[in-house]
């Protein structure tokens, strides 16, 4: 089948299995890899884009669904010149990763929950996170990141 979506402000057509996960056209045929392939099951998160401004783990939604929709990954997130989105500076920051696996779906789940609340206390970071898996760290630092993007205080 033929879809063709917005892929971080750039149409893309690409014809695709009725099972193609989105995932795997964004990593396989579009080689954008940011989004990693960390479990096919909905639990760890390091997969997590944006379809129309709302996180989503890609590996549980099949490419056709996202036909005719707009998806931004981490790579989608640079700004017109080059810099760093706040949440990525942040993360940075804060040293929010250590492996850095889990790091592009937790900064598009934090990415997403800015949007939606962008004053959120540390337990709604917490809760808004809670979706995506990091096996490193013990989510301070991460909480810290997302709190540093919303420009309030950071706790040490």
């Amino acid at each position: 089948m033929r879809i063709t979506m917005d892929i971080n402000g750039r149409t893309v057509s690409a014809d695709v299995e009725d099972r193609t996960l989105l995932v795997h056209l964004l990593r396989d045929e579009i080689g954008l890899t940011a989004a990693n392939i960390g479990c096919d099951t909905t639990s760890c998160g390091a997969c997590t884009v944006l379809l129309d401004g709302e996180s989503v783990k890609s590996c549980t939604v099949l490419a056709a669904q996202a036909d005719g929709h707009a998806v931004t990954t981490l790579e989608g997130l640079e700004g017109p010149d080059g810099e760093e989105h706040p949440v990525q500076r942040a993360f940075r920051d804060q040293h929010g990763l250590q492996c850095g696996f889990c790091t592009p779906g937790m900064i598009m789940a934090g990415v997403s929950l800015l949007a939606d609340n962008p004053r959120p206390t540390r337990e709604q970071v917490r809760s808004g996170l809670e979706g995506n898996l990091c096996r490193c760290t013990g989510y301070h630092n991460i909480v810290n990141a997302v709190m540093d993007a919303s420009g309030q205080e950071v706790r040490q």
